[in-house]
């Protein structure tokens, strides 16, 4: 299997996936997941894994695990 080389961002890319991060929502539907990749251009694969990584990073930055359910875990 091929993996997928990661694909450097646009500013404008950016400012799309972090306004939709930070003030719409950090766990988008499939619907809305699909909607902010033919937004930025990018496949869905990539904008999910973007999602993924961003969340992670928010998560360390509050102090909480990278990779939890809810705050309760």
């Amino acid at each position: 299997m091929a993996t997928e080389e990661p694909v450097p961002l646009t500013k404008e890319q950016l400012e799309t996936l972090e306004h939709n991060f930070c003030k719409v929502n950090k766990h988008p539907d499939p619907t809305t997941l699909c909607l902010i990749a033919a937004e930025t251009g990018l496949s869905e694969e990539q904008t999910l894994k973007w999602f993924k990584q961003r969340l992670a990073e928010w998560r360390k930055s509050e102090g909480l695990p990278s990779e939890s359910r809810s705050v309760r875990d």
